[in-house]
């Protein structure tokens, strides 16, 4: 290999590598939603608030996703824990109409609704906890 071969290889691995980071750091925050452009997420849950639920929490998953069943289990988790929040999965092989109305384009992703419907936050990637239970504690109840 040349000089000039080998510096293209070290450049294109050190952009790469520079780039997983930073999907990586950005992987599973939260990210709140000021200017919502989404549908009513209950519809698009086919499901209604009850009396007591002001969040609820769309999951969009895919059968041969890991991260997604273990997301799953953390926002079933939460869920039971806080029972004004519901949690929903959705399989976008069976229902790729939702991803495409929340434009999501990598599961698992999770998006926030108020009890009106409007999207309050999204998470792409297993969600941090710690951080989405802070941000599901400043949604105001509708």
């Amino acid at each position: 290999m040349s000089g000039t071969g080998l510096v293209v290889v070290l450049a294109v691995l050190a952009v790469a590598t520079a780039v997983g980071f930073v999907l990586r750091s950005r992987s599973g925050r939260v990210r709140e939603v000021t200017e919502p452009t989404s549908p009513n997420g209950w519809v698009l849950a086919d499901a209604r608030p009850t009396a007591d639920e002001r969040v609820l929490l769309l999951q969009l998953s895919s059968p041969i996703c890991t991260p997604c069943r273990q997301t799953a289990a953390m926002l079933d988790a939460l869920a039971a824990a806080e029972p004004d929040v519901r949690h929903v999965e959705i399989d976008v092989a069976d229902r790729p109409e939702v991803a495409v109305a929340l434009s999501v384009l990598r599961t698992p992703t999770t998006v926030g609704f108020d009890r009106t419907g409007r999207e309050v936050l999204r998470i792409s990637g297993v969600p941090r906890h710690a951080e989405l239970t802070e941000a599901l504690h400043g949604v105001p109840r509708a």
